[in-house]
């Protein structure tokens, strides 16, 4: 495998203010996430990580305490937070309201919050709108508060639902603040020299499939500019491709793979069948690269399957110099 290097048309690319970090549940996206944050700190560039789910997983990646809905600094020049929608109501009501009270009246109330669940795509816009309005802030000098703000979405049902909804309320709402801000966010996620979307699969069956129709979803039917694809997790082959088809071409020794553990099974029936069971996971894991590479044309980033782990400090870190 080619040793970390830095293009400029890699996720890693750090003229981007608002990048979506997306795909099937379980690839990795928080830790892509994490190693893009570090990647792009090194180059001095205030980072936000503003996270979508359920779970937090991004303090435990970089070593840190848990992050909630308040930013916290969780390396240098990297920030993060785990977006409450129930908070960024209340706080995008402060914003409209212009009275703090009166916000927290409206919108921290149990009869209120139950409406505004029933409202189809409002939560997910507190999610995605609130990511976005970190993009518009500034600090006293007048420079953007955040250089990039990563926005690590839901996954691949979920998260087409969520980036559908901007557009949506420019076709339904009426005139006001919600249209508002929802085209100003429109035009940036829309605009390639802005906004990109981050792709991120593992190099397996499943993910490469729902890889290929979110592609095709994000480009054609919602019109987002689609940046870079990162497979994530690839294992360093250990045999080149006559190696792996000798292995591969005695149905006995396949089958034996799955059987590995036999009791009966000498030293060098074990050590054949685990070397069957490796080379038919790498072919596999190569025709799913090649297919991502014919089907999903952008360019690519290959992250490793680390021993040790990539959810850890070390992990991110190493993962971190290969964009």
């Amino acid at each position: 495998m080619a040793s970390p290097s830095q293009t400029p048309d890699r996720p890693g690319h750090p003229d981007r203010r608002f990048l979506f970090v997306t795909g099937k549940g379980g690839v990795g996206k928080t830790t892509v996430c994490a190693a893009l944050a570090l990647a792009l700190s090194r180059r001095g560039k205030r980072v936000l990580v503003a996270m979508s789910g359920p779970h937090e997983r991004l303090s435990s990646f970089l070593g840190t305490p848990p992050v909630g809905h308040d930013l916290a600094e969780v390396a240098p020049n990297v920030w993060a937070t785990k977006i409450e929608p129930p908070r960024a109501l209340e706080e995008y009501g402060e914003l409209i309201l212009k009275v703090k009270s009166l916000a927290r009246a409206v919108f921290d109330n149990r009869y209120t919050q139950a409406f505004f669940r029933a409202v189809p795509g409002l939560y997910d816009w507190s999610l995605l709108g609130k990511a976005w309005f970190h993009t518009t802030e500034e600090r006293s000098d007048g420079s953007p508060r955040f250089d990039v703000v990563l926005f690590d979405a839901p996954s691949t049902g979920h998260g087409l639902d969520m980036l559908r909804v901007p557009k949506v309320i420019l076709d339904i709402v009426p005139p006001g603040a919600l249209r508002r801000d929802a085209e100003r966010a429109w035009q940036l996620f829309s605009d390639p020299a802005r906004s990109g979307v981050v792709l991120v699969s593992l190099p397996e069956e499943m993910p490469v499939t729902e890889t290929v129709e979110l592609a095709t979803a994000l480009q054609g039917e919602i019109g987002l500019p689609l940046l870079s694809l990162v497979i994530n997790g690839r294992l360093q082959p250990l045999f080149d491709a006559s190696e792996r088809e000798a292995l591969l071409a005695e149905p006995d020794l396949v089958d034996a793979a799955a059987h590995w553990r036999n009791a009966d099974a000498s030293s060098a029936e074990r050590t054949l069948a685990s070397a069957a069971r490796r080379a038919a996971r790498e072919r596999i894991q190569e025709e799913c690269v090649a297919r991502l590479e014919r089907e999903v044309a952008m360019p690519t980033t290959v992250l490793p399957f680390l021993l040790e782990g990539a959810g850890t400090p070390a992990g991110i870190a190493a993962l971190s110099q290969w964009f």
